[in-house]
């Protein structure tokens, strides 16, 4: 039979065992329905309704099993039995009586009328209890073994009783390779307060949160409301890292939507479900129609950055995409994760320098792109301090070389990625930054290309940023070091600042700074106590903070824009465009010679010559 196809021997032989229960079940109901129609009394059974019932066994044998493998009764996985499989019992069932009465009352073969609704009564209970005893058996020996200690069970609170909240409650229900136990749940609706869901309380709205916690000894928290807003999401959670227990959440509302709500999408709360702010929101439509079917380079396209850019492009159908990386292994990573998500984009990816310029030259002539992504960059503060030259080698003349090759091969947009430490910088990476900028300022002044820059504040998640640092010392049990209680930042996802800066290529006329409105500057130091919390443990009981001191070229706060530039709206409300910088270009031209003989020269008095550019960098 088909159902055999492709099976192994246990499942068959798993089939081949609840078949022989099934013909018992029926013979069974079949004898226990005269049985029971005739007082319980074997003599009492006339004669002729015996041998009816001799004759009638095989005949409701074929049709049970003909009926059972119609509603597919022998392809559910029974240890996850739930109301659609006893749905499907219902109708083999009475499907099976069904027909069964049919071909009695065809062939003139009557049994007595009280015969049949037994007959389908008995035959339901029975396939239910072959069915559903698999389930019973293993919810007896997991509370068996919860109560004698052989297995450590986590106590689980659930935050949202909807239709998220009632999945995970499922899965932990009837799966065998979790060991927790849902002890109750939290949800505002007051409508709620006091039912059960599954067996599971809900015990009331946020309110309850820290009282359950101890009460319940809850070890983990859930957050199972995919819905919620960014408002919802951080107030709950502001309260749920207060109890000590480890965060877990669902991604969000595509989850709910695309019925994959388990288990096996629950993730660590990140610091960023608690920064309270709308993610950003982009016009896909014109980003799809400036990206599609153009050849797309990105610069850098193995980094943080650069890898997200190339993602998202990816999904808007380019003509081509070009990765351009000096190190190989991140543009391996990107490279495999594209071909396996996008087989049919044509992509290349190469390893080069965009200091290189003969490198530069061949990749440009080669493949003329259409649109420029320059994010390959040194970004790193306290190494570029050590390093001024490699910032002012790699990032001005890196970005001067690949803008100049951009312009005479004819690009149509060219977008720098920048950053908001070229604002009055501090250090020589945002003064390398600065400069950049007014590369590109001088560059879309005597070229048919538009060069815009986009500036953003510091990115949740990228490499050498401080997130990935505070949970790599938390996991090595401390300390979190920060350097200063008082230091703020600004913040935002690298999805998000990959938005904005698709957005600034699609809508931009040429010579513009694009600046997103981040909102409100976070605290370093809470972001620091927040991912402790979130994490699961108590700030400096379980894991200490530790203030070092001010790096080389740290500033306490970050400034998106100089007083001088001013602001302009632009139609996204979250996006807004500073005024050209503004200087003489051949003055500019000079200094850039001057900059570049004493970068090749090792000068080590390379920040003054970068003083005299940037006026607003101070390095003492």
């Amino acid at each position: 039979m088909k159902i055999f196809n492709d099976m192994s021997k246990t499942t068959i032989s798993r089939i081949i065992a609840m078949i022989l229960l099934d013909i018992m079940a029926c013979v069974v109901a079949s004898f226990v329905a005269i049985f029971i129609r005739f007082d319980f009394s074997f003599e009492a059974i006339p004669e002729r309704y015996m041998l009816l019932f001799e004759q009638l066994l095989p005949v409701n044998i074929v049709v049970m099993l003909v009926c059972f493998f119609g509603w597919k009764m022998y392809k559910s996985v029974w240890r996850y039995a739930s109301m659609a499989e006893l749905i499907n019992i219902t109708f083999a069932t009475c499907s099976a009586t069904a027909v069964q009465i049919i071909y009695c009352y065809g062939t003139n073969h009557r049994m007595p009328r009280s015969y049949y609704p037994l007959y389908w009564f008995i035959l339901f209970g029975a396939t239910c209890c072959t069915r559903f005893s698999y389930r019973l058996l293993r919810t007896i020996n997991m509370k068996r073994k919860e109560r004698s200690g052989e297995i450590e069970f986590h106590n689980i609170m659930v935050i949202g009783a909807g239709e998220a909240g009632d999945a995970i409650l499922k899965e932990i229900e009837t799966s065998q390779h979790l060991n927790m136990h849902a002890k109750c749940i939290i949800d505002d609706a007051p409508i709620c307060h006091g039912k059960l869901l599954r067996g599971v309380p809900i015990v009331g709205g946020r309110e309850k949160i820290l009282e359950s916690a101890t009460k319940y000894d809850i070890d983990e928290i859930i957050f199972a409301i995919p819905t919620a807003g960014v408002k919802t999401r951080k107030e709950i959670l502001d309260i749920c890292k207060e109890s000590g227990c480890k965060l877990r959440t669902l991604p969000g509302m595509y989850q709910l939507l695309n019925g994959e709500v388990s288990t096996s999408n629950l993730r660590e709360v990140a610091i960023e479900d608690l920064l309270g702010r709308e993610p950003i929101e982009i016009n896909t439509e014109e980003v799809l129609d400036f990206v599609k079917n153009k050849t797309i380079m990105v610069t850098g396209g193995g980094g943080s950055i650069g890898s997200e850019l190339c993602r998202q492009i990816a999904e808007h159908e380019p003509k081509q995409l070009i990765i351009v990386d000096i190190y190989e292994n991140n543009a391996y990573e990107i490279q495999q994760e594209l071909i396996r998500k996008y087989p049919e984009l044509d992509l290349k990816v190469l390893i080069a320098s965009v200091r290189n310029t003969n490198r530069m030259e061949y990749i440009f002539s080669t493949y003329r792109p259409d649109i420029v992504y320059h994010a390959a960059a040194h970004k790193h503060v306290p190494l570029m301090e050590d390093s001024p030259n490699e910032a002012i080698k790699n990032n001005v003349f890196g970005t001067y070389k690949v803008a100049q090759m951009a312009d005479k091969y004819g690009v149509k947009k060219f977008v720098l990625i920048s950053t908001d430490k070229a604002v009055n910088p501090t250090n020589i990476m945002g003064a390398s930054k600065y400069i950049c900028e007014m590369v590109i300022t001088l560059m879309n002044k005597k070229s048919a290309t538009n060069f815009v820059a986009v500036r953003f504040g510091n990115v949740l998640g990228s490499n050498g940023s401080v997130i990935p640092l505070f949970k790599k010392q938390i996991e090595e049990g401390g300390p979190v070091t920060v350097t200063h209680p008082d230091i703020i930042r600004y913040f935002m996802t690298i999805p998000e600042a990959v938005s904005l800066v698709l957005q600034a290529g699609a809508s931009a006329k040429g010579g513009e700074i694009f600046v997103l409105d981040m909102g409100e500057p976070v605290k370093i130091l809470d972001l620091a106590k927040n991912l402790i919390k979130l994490s699961g443990y108590k700030v400096d009981e379980d894991i200490e903070i530790v203030f070092t001191g001010l790096r080389p070229g740290e500033k306490m706060y970050e400034e998106l824009l100089m007083n001088e530039e001013g602001l302009k709206k632009t139609s996204n409300k979250m996006i807004f465009i500073g005024k050209p910088l503004e200087f003489d270009s051949e003055w500019f031209e000079e200094k850039l010679n001057l900059l570049q003989d004493a970068a090749i020269n090792e000068n080590q008095d390379i920040r003054e010559i970068v003083k005299e550019i940037v006026p607003t960098y101070n390095f003492d």
